[in-house]
């Protein structure tokens, strides 16, 4: 864990780590952003959009919560899937709380989650995510399932979309928080630099836009991020596998990536709050997903 900060001690402040886990799919990424109140992990429909363990920062005056968005938890088939499920791993290991999200319509098959979370001491919380879209009897039944089957100290049913009982979740996480000194200065919102997330708006772009193994075969990486007075200008490599994939990025005369960069720069502006000039180049980098060097290199190491 993170050391305390000098000078930090106050009197009743609880702070602690909240690790968010589940499935792909399920919802953790909305659940964090609707958490924290800032739009920090990005969010498609595809499943295994989360790659990194994204850390967002929630500070009271007598309390500090730091939320941990994970990604789903799978059978990992490759190297890039190793990597994702220790960033899981090591955000169970250091969890004060641990918050299992499932989905409504998960037909029971989260072994490779309760499989984990079986060996562990850490507080659990299961929220059953996406009841805006269920009866109250479906909703029942989940509830009474999960009593019976993980050894948790709450069932909660949700909808982070909607923001049912998030604020209900929010108490119950204060309540269970040890006392403890904040561990990162009180203005801190995420540990993440800035050009990660320019980085993670791209990518979410590329998710949006394209099918089947493209986005999942690209790797975002800013080569440049300089801020010169009111504008922002950012570079940034697309790294794909093959060079078939490089000409779906790029489209007919460049069509595809002039739209995702445009969707990537707006909503850039938005989140830093100035202007934004982004260029973006698409280069190959062969099989990338299975290589180690390769994987340090965009980042995807402890």
């Amino acid at each position: 864990m993170t050391d305390i900060l000098p000078d930090q001690v106050l009197p009743q402040h609880r702070a602690g780590f909240v690790s968010i886990v589940g499935k792909p799919n399920v919802g953790k990424s909305t659940l964090m952003n609707a958490l924290v109140g800032e739009h920090l992990s990005i969010i498609t429909y595809k499943a295994q959009t989360t790659r990194h363990r994204i850390m967002g920062i929630l500070n009271g005056d007598d309390f500090q919560i730091v939320y941990s968005d994970t990604p789903g938890i799978i059978q990992p088939k490759y190297e890039l899937q190793q990597k994702m499920m220790r960033f899981v791993h090591t955000s169970l290991e250091d969890a004060d709380i641990i918050l299992f999200v499932t989905d409504i319509f998960e037909k029971h098959d989260e072994s490779d989650v309760t499989q984990k979370l079986s060996h562990t001491e850490t507080p659990i919380f299961v929220l059953i995510n996406k009841t805006d879209l269920a009866t109250e009897e479906q909703v029942a039944e989940k509830v009474t399932y999960w009593k019976e089957t993980i050894k948790a100290k709450e069932v909660i049913p949700i909808s982070a979309l909607k923001k049912n009982n998030i604020d209900l979740l929010f108490q119950t996480i204060i309540a269970n928080l040890p006392d403890h000194p904040p561990y990162f200065p009180k203005d801190e919102l995420t540990d993440k630099p800035e050009r990660f997330f320019a980085s993670e708006i791209l990518r979410e772009k590329i998710f949006l836009n394209y099918d089947k193994e493209v986005p999942y075969s690209c790797e975002v990486v800013i080569t440049s991020f300089k801020d010169k007075k009111d504008i922002l200008v950012i570079q940034a490599e697309i790294m794909v596998e093959r060079t078939s994939q490089r000409a779906i990025l790029l489209g007919h005369k460049g069509e595809n990536i002039k739209k995702v960069g445009m969707q990537a720069r707006k909503d850039m502006e938005e989140f830093f709050g100035r202007k934004v000039f982004l260029e973006t180049f698409v280069k190959v980098e062969a099989d990338w997903r299975s290589r180690e060097n390769t994987l340090r290199r965009f980042g995807y190491s402890e």
